[in-house]
This record gives C-alpha cells, structure tokens and sequence, in this order.
C-alpha cells in the first residue's frame, strides 16, 4: 500500500489549519483541538493523515504526543513544485 499524497492531504481546510499551529510551535492534540469546531478524535484523525503523508511528525514526551511539521515532507513538496519554475 503507497503513502497517501501529500497534497491530497493538504485540500481539507482543517488540515491546513492544523499545519499553520504547528508551523508556529508543536502542540499536542487537546492543544491543537482547542482552535477547531470539530471533535479530538476528528482530530486526531486529520493529524494521522498528515503523518502518513511525511507532513507532521510525532514524538513523544512523557505521556503526551507532541506533534510537529516535518520539514523532510515538505521539501518533497517544495522540489515538485519547484520544477514549474525553473
């Protein structure tokens, strides 16, 4: 089974909301849920797309989870998108 696109993993709203937090500093689930009208679980859901996608990443601290942008995913990214330009 193949890694889901990253930019499939980019067209929902709410990712992309996620991915601007974390831009900004890594914050847990609970933290991350606090700006969203949508549920933890939903949540946490959207967060598995991104890590599947290579555009978060996760490590763990004591009991918490604390997510991240994975800047790897996004250089991926950045050199497709960089062709056009060229």
């Amino acid at each position: 089974m193949s890694k889901p696109d990253a930019f499939s993993a980019i067209s929902d709203p709410n990712r992309r909301y996620l991915l601007e937090e974390l831009r900004r500093t890594p914050r847990t689930v609970n933290e991350l849920a606090e700006g969203l009208p949508i549920s933890r679980p939903a949540v946490s859901q959207h967060l598995k797309a991104l890590l599947d996608s290579d555009l978060v990443k996760v490590t763990a601290k004591g009991t918490k989870r604390i997510y991240s942008i994975n800047a790897q995913g996004f250089n991926k990214l950045n050199l497709w998108l960089d062709q056009f330009w060229a």
